[in-house]
């Protein structure tokens, strides 16, 4: 039966906002309406006839309290019943599906949103099938059918066709996974068109917005004109009549449009107010300044944009911003400078502080979001925003907290294939879980402001490293060492010319060191400088150039702008204040320079790191035979909360291929730990010196990665324990010794839970 915890928000596929609930008696007459205002041609389509009686019937059966084996789901655009969805058994494991959709929200996506919450529900609830009876001539339903990403067999008989099309199932492996993919290009579509309002508005009003210099609402009013944007903007405030010389609203609900974007800057008191007014006229989109919501007034404040269809950033937050566009709807000193690198912060003092250092060092920023309390736009929104947006190249985040985090995980991979994306390892308290969800998604870490700064000016301005050898050419030999030893400790080798590559630096550096790292003493010239790292460039991966400015030496910084080097290149000024600048005085200049050789190795080995991920196999989750899920379910239903007894233990581990084993402990233990938050976390230890993690499900990759690190741990079974931890979020702790590729002992620990679709299409 659907609980009242079912009612979610989702977006269509314009962006549209709807509202998904289970039906009650109480809807009887919306439904009703809804099939009573549906043309005839559309009724026949949905009915196979044309009846008086047949919104009435629809209606009642649609309304009654469900019976066991059914479910009834209505959209509701407002309060307005727009579609409806059902299932009903008509065998174990067999369900047939029914859809309708209001006329003039046709080709929206309805449908296809109703059956994604359809199967989630299912697959839930161990239906294994749906099956669909439509006409042959009812295009639209077909096309819903032929396009969720599932499987479907077609029988044609008299007209109309019957469609049977399994449910993917959590063993499922590969087939899951093209169902998920499929889900998420649907709602990375609806995500874009719904932010939209928010990062390409075509009007702006202020809400808030003050006669006095030094205030937030002002600030916001002030920098939106400073910033040329050339969109309409308006301010609201009921006791100015002009702001700035600009004539003044004095209502929300004076405004000449619904404008696609709200900034609001009014006292806390006044917040909940002004958003349902906001509401009321149209408003398409809020970003809430205000802070000093206590958790009662965040509830009612997501309410009222979630019954308006209006998307949220905040509320205590710093604002948005799109430098191309001239939108600078944001309280900062100064303003973001255009380019090319996505950024947003949970943080807005610290997104403030990272716009200001991107801005000056001439990288600049595509868009900006501080989310504050992050009650809506999140980090995954800005991930598909950043993917679709046409001009982010980098992506940097800074949050303290993730909504979804298996959700980000999957986004996170799929954006990081395509660009770099760059956060802080914030809130240490759940590092593990944090380290392995980054890992896996490719997301590079830092571990600090300073670095991510660092890292960020080397992913804007150079390639991805294809290898982790370097080459470091140093006027300042004790440098060079440095750096050297840096990339020793970070896992990059530095390399050492040979051969003729050798007698060329020889010929260049007569008293310098040439066999790495390359030591061309104090007094070099700027062009031999030049030279060796043009020579030593297509032998590496990436090339250090460290240089202590002389007057002997000629302008060294033009020399390393100048090379032609195809690898990504560094500089270390060792006279520089900055921590990290770009070379030369224009935005042509593409090279970082660093204060230290140890701050450019970092930022080195992390770029590195990254083009690794990037190289590897993606890896698949496998089918694996002789899984008896339902049974392993049936089997913790029936045990208490705590730690299992050793006869269900087993039996639990016999139904996923893992008998335990009579056989001496070994040294690696695998535990598996699950806070609902990230979802489980495989680990392996061996000893105190040897951890590694990943979260589920492992790939095939996943596996052989993390056996490779245990010697003797087969990764058929880690897959094995994953697909368990996966399948039964019951399972919050467990414990196994493993020792030829077997489960020498074992203990698990499991609490009542109610599973979560963690890739369902709904809005937070």
């Amino acid at each position: 039966m659907l609980m009242a915890q079912d009612q979610v928000y989702a977006l269509l596929a314009d962006g549209t906002t709807v509202e998904i609930r289970p039906a009650c008696p109480d809807d009887f007459g919306a439904v009703k309406a809804m099939h009573e205002a549906m043309s005839p041609d559309h009724t026949y389509l949905r009915f196979f006839n044309v009846s008086r009686l047949a919104a009435e019937t629809e209606a009642r059966r649609i309304c009654r309290n469900p019976a066991p084996g059914s479910v009834a789901l209505l959209a509701l655009c407002g309060a307005e019943v727009v579609g409806v969805a059902s299932y009903a058994t008509e065998a174990p494991g067999r369900a047939e599906v029914a859809f309708a959709v209001a006329d003039h929200m046709h080709h929206r996506g309805i449908a296809t949103l109703l059956l994604e919450h359809l199967v989630s529900y299912a697959r839930r609830h161990q239906i294994t099938t749906f099956t669909a009876q439509t006409l042959t001539e009812n295009k639209a339903m077909l096309n819903v059918f032929a396009e969720a990403g599932l499987p479907v067999e077609r029988r044609f008989a008299d007209g109309v066709v019957e469609l049977t099309f399994p449910l993917p199932r959590e063993d499922a492996g590969p087939a899951l996974e093209d169902y998920l993919d499929v889900v998420a290009e649907r709602e990375r579509r609806a995500d874009v068109a719904s932010l939209r309002h928010v990062f390409a508005p075509e009007s702006v009003a202020v809400i808030g917005a003050s006669r006095r210099q030094g205030t937030v609402g002002r600030a916001v009013v002030d920098n939106i004109r400073a910033g040329g944007y050339a969109g309409r903007l308006y301010t609201v405030n009921p006791h100015a009549r002009q702001i700035g010389g600009e004539h003044c609203l004095a209502s929300v609900a004076d405004l000449p449009e619904a404008v696609d974007l709200a900034v609001v800057a009014v006292p806390a008191a006044s917040v909940l107010g002004v958003d349902e007014r906001c509401g009321q006229r149209g408003v398409r989109s809020l970003v809430v300044i205000t802070a000093g919501l206590d958790t009662a007034a965040r509830a009612d404040l997501l309410a009222v944009c979630r019954r308006h269809g209006m998307r949220l950033v905040g509320p205590d937050c710093f604002g948005v911003a799109v430098p191309g566009l001239g939108l600078e709807a944001t309280f900062a000193a100064r303003p973001a400078r255009p380019g090319p690198a996505g950024l947003v912060m949970q943080s807005g003092g610290l997104g403030f502080a990272v716009v200001d250092h991107l801005s000056r060092l001439g990288i600049g920023i595509s868009s900006f979001a501080s989310v504050g309390d992050k009650l809506d736009v999140s980090g995954n929104d800005m991930l598909l925003w950043w993917e679709r947006d046409g001009l982010t190249r980098l992506a940097v985040l800074y949050l303290e907290s993730f909504g979804n985090p298996r959700k980000f995980a999957r986004t996170a991979r799929r954006v990081s294939a395509a660009m770099p994306v760059l956060t802080v390892l914030a809130n240490r308290s759940d590092t593990a879980s944090r380290e392995a969800l980054f890992g896996q998604a490719g997301v590079i870490t830092t571990r600090g402001f300073g670095e991510l700064v660092q890292a960020a000016a080397l992913l804007a301005t150079q390639p991805v490293p294809a290898g982790r050898t370097v080459a470091i050419v140093s006027n300042v030999g004790s440098a060079g060492v440095l750096a050297a030893d840096a990339c020793a400790d970070l896992g990059l080798s530095v390399h050492h010319p040979a051969g003729l590559t050798r007698r060329r630096l020889r010929s260049l550096v007569p008293s310098g060191t040439v066999t790495g790292p390359v030591d061309t003493t104090a007094p070099v010239s700027a062009e031999a400088f030049r030279q060796c790292l043009e020579l030593l460039a297509p032998e590496v991966h990436a090339v250090v150039a460290i240089v202590l400015p002389t007057g002997a030496t000629g302008d060294l910084e033009a020399a390393i702008e100048a090379a032609e080097v195809a690898v990504p290149l560094t500089a270390v000024v060792l006279t520089q204040p900055e921590s990290v600048r770009l070379l030369g005085p224009g935005p042509a200049s593409r090279v970082p320079a660093y204060g230290s050789p140890e701050a450019a190795v970092r930022a080195l080995a992390r770029a590195a790191g990254y083009g690794a991920w990037r190289a590897e196999p993606r890896g698949r989750v496998p089918d694996l035979p002789g899984l008896r899920a339902a049974d392993a379910r049936a089997l913790l239903r029936q045990a208490p909360p705590g730690w299992l007894g050793p006869a269900q233990t087993a039996g639990l581990l016999r139904c996923y291929g893992l008998p335990l084993a009579d056989l001496a402990p070994t040294e690696v233990r695998v535990r598996v730990a699950d806070d609902h938050v990230f979802g489980p976390l495989v680990t392996l230890e061996a000893g105190d010196s040897c951890r590694t993690g990943r979260l589920t499900p492992l790939t095939d990759v996943d596996a052989a990665t993390l056996a490779e690190a245990h010697p003797g741990v087969d990764p058929g079974l880690l897959l094995r324990v994953s697909r368990l931890a996966d399948d039964l979020p019951e399972v919050t702790e467990m414990d196994l010794d493993v020792g030829g590729g077997a489960v020498t002992s074992a203990r698990v620990k499991v609490e009542p839970y109610r599973p979560q679709d963690p890739f369902l299409r709904k809005l937070r």
